[in-house]
């Protein structure tokens, strides 16, 4: 996701927004909100697998210890 998130940024930031009908503006913005939304969503995302491991970790090795 990643990957896409980084190539959607490289084209909307490739636009030429001065020749935008004020339809296209607003697209544009909407995508870019859509976008930085997208990349928090990813950040928590990878934030929430650190977490997953970490008690993942901790349940194996209460079942192997039986603490």
């Amino acid at each position: 996701m990643a990957d896409t998130i980084a190539e959607t940024v490289e084209l909307l930031y490739t636009i030429d927004q001065e020749n935008l009908t004020a339809d296209q503006q607003i697209a544009l913005g909407t995508a870019m909100a859509t976008l930085a939304q997208a990349e928090r969503l990813e950040q928590i995302n990878e934030r929430l697998r650190g977490i997953h491991q970490v008690l993942n970790s901790w349940a194996m090795k209460v079942t192997v210890d039986g603490r």
